[in-house]
């Protein structure tokens, strides 16, 4: 009993988490909520899953987790640019939320076993937010979708933007996917999930979810082709229907692409490329160079900059920027050497979607969904449980034999 107990605060954790990457900024609600209303909430969701992580955790048993650990190197160059205050006491605390966000995922890696567990507890969550969406889009279409935004979908509970939505789609589309063909759930329960989400992506018009969305899924997929004959039949349907759509609904297909806008327009990536430009040669002293300005909105000269690599850079210096590569090539590499399975291809599609996401959207240098969707991959990656006990942090370390890793076999 204690065990459930532990586990089903684990998973409150996790939605505390979720909760506290959703953002204060968006579209308008249907009933108005003050910035500061939704900062202290979830600023209050974030303290709240710290203090639960640790009472389930008092002896602060952790797993080593070179993602963590790699995290935890990231608050280095962010504190030592956020201390010069030049982008203001709001820097100081974002590096204090930081903080705290990577001390709460070292309480979690304690239930970091491998398995499924954290795959479900991120769509079961993101479901809910979706849920969410769709009702404000049932309540109030019209705000739901406004002109401010094209027409696109935003969330009228909550201050959603279309990107957020679309990124929460696609993510558990994908993963339900990857259950569905690993037989961990039932064709019900899938289409729960998969079809209004899908419905949702569409009204989203987001590029970016759609093509992370379609990459990760065929790299996880073909991750399990040669010990599944369901991700093989998955893969030739998939194949053939994504070439019907592309003759059959060829025009459809391109005015959903282009929502719209001009060839020029889209070429520069709406706008994106010219912020970029500026960002790179706007001029930088040696240790701005390094460490970069500090923690701030991910925003430059008043413009989102709308890119991973470069918001980290403009933040955190080429140091940070050279952790943050760290974190891609250490899963990846750890997820190409794990034999093939459901929980490889899981973390494949997540570590992927990632990759592709953070060209155009910003995220992995602060507390964000992404760093969740790759703590969600990290879990996947983590040894087996029954690998012996955990140590204590600041303990004496223990040789614990690890078990041969043993792909999952296909439910018949």
């Amino acid at each position: 009993m204690v065990e459930v107990g532990e586990k089903r605060i684990v998973g409150i954790v996790w939605g505390l988490l979720i909760l506290n990457t959703l953002g204060s900024a968006g579209a308008k609600t249907i009933i108005p909520l003050p910035r500061s209303l939704i900062q202290m909430a979830t600023m209050g969701a974030l303290v709240a899953a710290f203090v639960l992580a640790l009472s389930v955790n008092l002896r602060l048993r952790v797993r080593p987790s070179a993602y963590v650990f790699l995290l935890t190197l990231l608050l280095v160059p962010s504190v030592i640019s956020s201390a010069h205050l030049e982008s203001g006491f709001g820097a100081v605390f974002r590096c204090a939320r930081l903080a705290l966000f990577i001390g709460t995922l070292w309480l979690l890696t304690r239930w970091w076993d491998g398995g499924l567990t954290f795959v479900r507890h991120h769509i079961r969550l993101y479901l809910a937010v979706l849920g969410s969406v769709a009702a404000g889009l049932l309540v109030s279409p019209g705000a739901a979708m406004p002109d401010l935004y094209g027409g696109r979908l935003v969330g009228a509970l909550w201050p959603l933007t279309p990107p957020q939505i679309g990124q929460y789609a696609a993510v558990i589309i994908g993963l339900t996917v990857l259950l569905l063909l690993g037989r961990r759930t039932d064709r019900a329960g899938a289409a729960v999930v998969i079809v209004p989400s899908l419905v949702l992506l569409a009204l989203t018009h987001t590029r970016t979810a759609t093509l992370g969305l379609f990459t990760g899924l065929a790299l996880a997929i073909g991750s399990l082709m040669l010990t599944s004959s369901a991700a093989r039949r998955f893969f030739a349907w998939a194949v053939l229907i994504a070439t019907v759509a592309a003759v059959g609904f060829a025009s459809a297909l391109q005015a959903w692409f282009l929502r719209g806008q001009s060839q020029e327009n889209f070429s520069n990536l709406t706008g994106r490329a010219k912020v970029w430009d500026a960002l790179l040669a706007a001029p930088r002293s040696a240790s701005e160079e390094l460490f970069g300005m500090g923690l701030g909105d991910k925003s430059f000269g008043g413009l989102p900059i709308d890119n991973s690599w470069l918001a980290v850079y403009n933040e955190q210096g080429l140091t940070g920027t050279a952790i943050v590569a760290a974190v891609f090539v250490v899963l990846g590499g750890v997820a190409l050497l794990r034999p093939p399975s459901l929980e490889r291809a899981c973390a494949i599609f997540l570590i992927s979607y990632c990759a592709i996401a953070s060209y155009t959207e910003a995220g992995l240098g602060d507390a964000s969904p992404y760093l969740l969707h790759l703590a969600v991959a990290a879990s996947l990656l983590a040894a087996p449980a029954g690998a012996g006990p955990l140590p204590a942090a600041g303990g004496p370390a223990r040789r614990v034999p690890v078990p041969r890793w043993t792909p999952n076999r296909e439910v018949t």
